[in-house]
């Protein structure tokens, strides 16, 4: 009984610890001007990948305007 007691009171001190964690964390996003140029950048790849890299595009379709790889 002791063991099992043991166990649970860890098991309730790590979600407390990851409660606290994440909540001090917050979702705060980038304040400074540089980070938001480069999540803008990484958003602005991504969404070129995904028209390059769809399934339109990798299955020999004619190429279009939103290549941006083109072969």
């Amino acid at each position: 009984m002791v063991t099992l007691s043991a166990f649970l009171a860890l098991i309730v001190s790590a979600t407390i610890f990851l409660t606290v964690t994440l909540l001090r964390r917050g979702s705060s996003r980038t304040q400074n001007a540089d980070g938001l140029l480069i999540e803008q950048e990484s958003r602005v790849r991504a969404h070129g990948d995904r028209v390059s890299f769809g399934t339109f595009a990798v299955r020999n379709a004619p190429p279009t305007v939103a290549d941006h790889y083109p072969s």
